[in-house]
């Protein structure tokens, strides 16, 4: 799992990883969650992707665009 840098300084989001249809975030909380095409919707999934890769705004824009549109939840 990637470290999030986090360039705003107060993100919940701790670490990320990714594959071809999804996204794996880790709060800093413990819990992971995973959003995926399918459920998640590829555009918001691949949005996600970026905003995970430049450490900025990722934990805005699932709390404002995806809400509980996750796969899976775990921890």
């Amino acid at each position: 799992m990637k470290k999030y840098e986090n360039k705003a300084g107060n993100s919940g989001v701790e670490g990320y990883e990714t594959g071809a249809d999804y996204i794996i975030v880790k709060f800093k909380d413990g819990i992971l969650y995973l959003y995926t095409d399918e459920v998640t919707g590829r555009n918001n999934v691949e949005q996600m992707k970026l905003l995970a890769a430049k450490g900025l705004g990722l934990s805005t824009f699932i709390s404002k665009h995806v809400k509980s549109k996750y796969a899976a939840k775990q921890g």
